[in-house]
């Protein structure tokens, strides 16, 4: 690389900063876009007093009907709902209840009103300024099945249940768990627990029901959700193969806002039924129509996901992904539109399941359904490394080591040993590559820069001769750079590092903060991540050793860009997980000690002295080379002297 080449990258790095710069909003624009969200704050205000007043008359009208139950006024709340929905006209009108089941892990709200899932809390976790960890709640969420019946478009959300068990809650009670056993399947085998079912009916006519039917087991994420049709055959358009079950929220936000960490990875995740798991955009608003069956659709976070399963396969859907740009309290609205088969006979049986609970990945590996796809491991060049390796190896030093800081150095230990073997052949090769470097620069005077075809022949012929490899020193760093990108990928989206602190870094799951600034530079921040200064400081003293091992005459440019790079993660990692950044600072303490440890053992004027010993013995042909010149002669070639 030339000296252009690197006066063009700092150009358009520069132009990049400036660009940033002109186009930041300025104070006008900003305090206009605070005066539309006011204004948008103000309507939903006066909507929500426009709904508690439909409400309080809706509850007035319930009254008057109470008091005269045999007359209905052809304008009453009671006709106009009957008018609406028909025969569902009857659950048209009620008072909206909430009723909760809850087991160790989590604890799901249900309201009568639609017999829907209200809200869900898990109880073993917090948002990131330490409040009940809520994965969605409120009226404002999509939960039901809409069909057509007696030429009426019908809504279940907006009908009444009612509740077919006593009281408004229930706890689902079991052995103690272990920590580490939570949500698993063989922890539930060895120590069952109980199971409890919330159901809720929409009854048109005696013994013709919808009913919604929710089951809990103890020690699980998974609810079973089987949707009960006695009868409704009558009312249902004949016609339908499906219904179609909508389902949708906003996202709330759990982590700190940044860029590179929950609002990177939160999106929409879907899995065709036998086939690959695929996913809508994640940096922008997407929306995509599912013509073939769906196995399962997931409303993914970047630690926690709400997913709904089918028991065999959804024929089709429609997911939508609404992103919020920079809200303080949600990340951005999901929706889907799920189709469920419908055969029209008199006893009809829904089932699904829906999983609350971590983006842990053992957790959503158990039930052998790609669940666990929900985790990004990286591409699929580096996913194995952290399948296999990574992962294993970190769940095995979970089971004896409780701090993450310690976990993580040795980790970082035995990756580092593993790659020793290859580190150590690379140094060789360095040092071959320098006793050879007075000749290599002969041959640069002999040929010039006007035959370079000829100088790199002779420079070849010249390793082969000494028995030195040129790409020898390329290994370890093929072998590293999956292993390097796969760290990339793990660490910001390991749950086991979340709100887990080590010295000055309070969350291993986002970046650490020692200053943070009155202002905000481009593509760095508002902050200052002390693990990524010290990884910045150990990578410039690792080049600055390598450099000196290695030569780079011949390419100028080379030099600048192996200390430029290492400020270009400055500003690339200044925002992302601390772990990620304490990571890559060990890794380089340890190859310079290990660079230190190697210059102790390797004696260059004997390798230099074995060189010369090796250039005076015949060049030994593979047999490969043999077949080519016999061939060769075979086809009357002459093949070159020597």
């Amino acid at each position: 690389m030339d000296r252009n080449s690197i006066f063009g990258i700092l150009l358009i790095f520069a132009i990049l900063i400036v660009f940033s710069i002109i186009n930041q909003p300025s104070k006008e624009q900003i305090e206009a876009a605070k005066r539309r969200q006011d204004s948008i704050a103000q309507v939903e205000t006066q909507r929500a007093l426009q709904l508690e007043q439909d409400n309080l008359k809706i509850d007035t009208a319930e009254q008057a009907e109470t008091e005269s139950p045999d007359t209905i006024a052809p304008g009453s709340s009671l006709q106009e709902k009957i008018d609406q929905f028909g025969v569902f006209g009857n659950a048209g009108i009620g008072t909206p209840e909430l009723y909760t089941l809850e087991n160790n892990l989590m604890k799901i709200t249900f309201s009568n009103k639609g017999g829907r899932i209200y809200s869900v809390e898990l109880k073993n976790f917090q948002t990131h300024d330490s409040l009940p960890l809520i994965l969605f709640e409120g009226d404002e969420s999509v939960f039901g099945l809409n069909f057509f019946a007696q030429n009426r478009s019908i809504q279940t959300q907006e009908l009444f249940f009612t509740p077919t068990f006593e009281g408004n809650s229930l706890v689902v009670n079991g052995p103690e768990v272990r920590t580490g056993s939570e949500g698993r399947i063989k922890f539930n085998e060895e120590n069952p627990g109980e199971t409890k079912s919330m159901a809720f009916r929409l009854e048109v006519a005696p013994g013709r029901y919808m009913e919604y039917i929710y089951t809990l087991p103890y020690n699980s994420y998974l609810v079973e959700f089987d949707v009960n049709m006695q009868g409704l055959n009558q009312y249902i358009a004949s016609n339908q193969n499906y219904l179609n079950f909508t389902w949708g929220f906003d996202v709330p936000r759990q982590e700190r806002i940044s860029k590179f960490g929950e609002d990177r990875y939160t999106n929409i995740t879907y899995k065709f039924f036998e086939d690959d798991v695929e996913k809508l955009s994640q940096n922008k608003s997407d929306e995509e129509n599912l013509s073939t069956s769906v196995k399962w659709i997931g409303f993914k976070q970047l630690f926690f996901n709400s997913t709904i399963i089918a028991d065999e396969a959804f024929p089709n859907a429609l997911v939508r992904s609404n992103r919020y740009e920079e809200d303080p309290e949600y990340l951005a609205n999901f929706y889907s539109e799920i189709s469920v088969p419908y055969e029209g006979t008199a006893n009809e049986q829904l089932d699904m399941q829906f999983y609350f609970g971590p983006n842990h990945y053992q957790t959503l590996r158990q039930y052998d359904i790609d669940l666990e796809r929900q985790v990004d491991l990286g591409y699929a060049i580096v996913r194995p490394v952290n399948k296999w390796l990574i992962i294993p190896t970190f769940n095995f030093l979970r089971k004896y080591i409780d701090n993450f800081g310690i976990i993580i150095l040795i980790l970082t230990l035995f990756i580092k040993t593993l790659l020793f073997p290859f580190t150590y052949k690379s140094y060789i090769s360095q040092a071959k590559m320098r006793a050879l470097k007075p000749e290599i620069d002969e041959l640069g005077k002999k040929y010039g820069n006007d035959k370079p075809l000829e100088k790199q022949q002779a420079t070849m012929a010249l390793y082969k001769k000494a028995g030195v490899n040129p790409m020898g020193g390329c290994l370890p760093m093929l072998l590293q750079f999956p292993i390097l990108i796969a760290m990339f990928f793990f660490f910001p989206t390991s749950i086991e590092l979340r709100q887990e602190s080590f010295l000055w870094a309070h969350d291993l799951s986002t970046y650490d903060s020692v200053l943070d600034l009155p202002f905000r530079i481009p593509y760095y921040g508002s902050h200052v991540s002390l693990f990524v200064l010290l990884m910045t400081l150990t990578t410039i003293i690792s080049t600055r050793m390598n450099s000196q091992a290695t030569s780079t005459q011949g390419m100028p440019g080379m030099k600048t860009m192996m200390y430029l790079m290492p400020v270009m993660f400055l500003f690339i990692l200044n925002n992302y997980s601390s772990g990620l950044s304490y990571y890559y600072f060990l890794a380089n303490v340890i190859t310079i000690g290990q660079t230190y440890i190697i210059r102790s053992f390797i004696d260059e004027d004997k390798i230099r002295a074995q060189l010369q010993v090796n250039k005076k013995k015949p060049v030994t042909k593979s047999k490969f080379q043999k077949r080519l010149e016999e061939v060769a002669k075979q086809r009357g070639m002459q093949l070159p002297k020597k």
